[in-house]
């Protein structure tokens, strides 16, 4: 049976107050309930919804940064890594990725993204140095915005006995805020040096970047997690 619409909006005054404020009620505290589901503990519920986001926002890169420098320094900068590792740090990864709080990295003049940072873990089986001499101490990446540079550096422990120091050095052509290209220049192991060769090119998606960490993306597919020296 279809009711009159004039019907329907004939409801007596006190019953339409006493409707509102029970509606009132239970929307509030429905409100109230899925607030405290959604963030838990971390927050009062006075608190307004981006500075509370702000706030779960933080602990959870919190969570997730400790989560991939252990894995990190359990696998040896990926050098011992089992697939299941490997499967774990992949979906760790993109999830610190999706909470990057650095727009446009290469470009802000208000970034954290010049100076050294320390490789603490790769998929890259070269620059891990399977199947030829181990890496002794950090790799160790320098970046400069200024005058669009880099320069990657490490120690190669060489028929276990000697140490030998090899970089290469790079010049950076970012195509947008994050993405750049890279044509390395300059090879120099030991006391030798020599340029690179042309075809020697690549490049570099920051994906993440604060104070402590920064997450790229290599033109081979590879991820690299980073920290600051």
């Amino acid at each position: 049976m279809c009711l009159h619409p004039t019907e329907a909006f004939t409801t007596p005054t006190t019953t339409t107050a006493a409707i509102s404020r029970s509606s009132s009620s239970a929307s509030s505290s429905s409100s109230s309930t899925a607030t405290n589901l959604f963030f838990g503990d971390y927050l009062p519920l006075s608190i307004p919804f981006f500075v509370a986001k702000d706030k779960w926002d933080n602990a959870r890169r919190t969570k997730l940064k400790e989560q991939i420098l252990s894995l990190a320094s359990e696998t040896q900068r990926g050098l011992t890594a089992t697939e299941a590792q490997a499967e774990d740090m992949q979906h760790l990864f993109s999830q610190l990725e999706q909470l990057n709080p650095t727009v446009n990295p290469l470009t802000n003049t208000n970034s954290n993204l010049n100076g050294d940072w320390s490789l603490d873990y790769t998929t890259s089986d070269s620059i891990l140095g399977k199947g030829g001499p181990p890496r002794m101490g950090p790799i160790v990446q320098s970046i400069d915005t200024t005058t669009l540079s880099a320069k990657n550096s490490e120690t190669l422990r060489v028929a276990n006995v000697v140490n030998v120091p090899r970089s290469i050095t790079a010049e950076l052509s970012p195509v947008n805020g994050k993405f750049t290209n890279v044509q390395f220049k300059k090879f120099m192991v030991g006391p030798v040096s020599f340029n690179a060769p042309d075809s020697f090119r690549g490049s570099l998606d920051i994906t993440y970047l604060d104070d402590e960490v920064r997450l790229t993306r290599g033109d081979k597919g590879n991820i690299f997690v980073l920290t600051r020296m």
